[in-house]
């Protein structure tokens, strides 16, 4: 059972790997693409996004205290202020410095997969929901439907490997953590 839930975390976690893109939004055109499918997809051949949300679910799942609330309060706050983020895209709210703030969100989240800092349950919301927020509002040209089905989807991917992982070989969590935060620090570099 150990070595089916472990062979089953280093394929989400392997999978989480394969991307197209390295930035979600680069040469992207404002409402150039729609319906359920473009807004399914967008998060899952972005790397960027790839790699957050994965890692909000890991992390949620190796801060958790135990299966129950507590696991969940990182992925739904992402998910509502994802979904706060696109309505304001949708409404014409430009948000400043969306790229680099994304990219920060990487470093943030791979850090906190590293060190498994647990948090209070409104803590963990309102810090994956404020990045999320700025990832909402530059994906506000997608269907939303989509968008957030994949959100939830890799959410749930991350959270199953983290869980995997919490006991044993928490230094593959750690070391996919560690990745995300690489990955962020890359970006933010790029942009400087």
């Amino acid at each position: 059972m150990n070595l089916f839930r472990t062979k089953s975390a280093l394929f989400l976690i392997a999978f989480s790997a394969l991307s197209i893109s390295a930035s979600a939004h680069t040469g992207v055109e404002a409402h150039s693409h729609s319906g359920f499918i473009s807004g399914f997809v967008h998060p899952l051949f972005g790397l960027d996004h790839l790699a957050a949300m994965v890692a909000v679910g890991l992390w949620s799942a190796l801060a958790a205290r135990g299966a129950g609330r507590e696991l969940l309060w990182g992925p739904v706050g992402f998910a509502a202020m994802l979904l706060a983020g696109a309505v304001l895209g949708l409404q014409g709210v430009a948000l400043p410095a969306v790229e680099p703030m994304i990219a920060t969100s990487l470093l943030a989240t791979g850090l906190l997969v590293v060190s498994r800092l647990r948090v209070p349950g409104i803590v963990a919301a309102l810090g994956a929901g404020v990045f999320a927020v700025l990832a909402g509002s530059s994906s506000a040209w997608q269907t939303l439907a989509g968008m957030l089905a994949a959100t939830v989807l890799l959410h749930g991917a991350g959270l199953a490997a983290g869980w995997a992982l919490r006991h044993r070989h928490v230094w593959l969590a750690r070391a996919a953590g560690a990745g995300v935060a690489a990955f962020g620090g890359v970006l933010l570099a790029q942009m400087a």
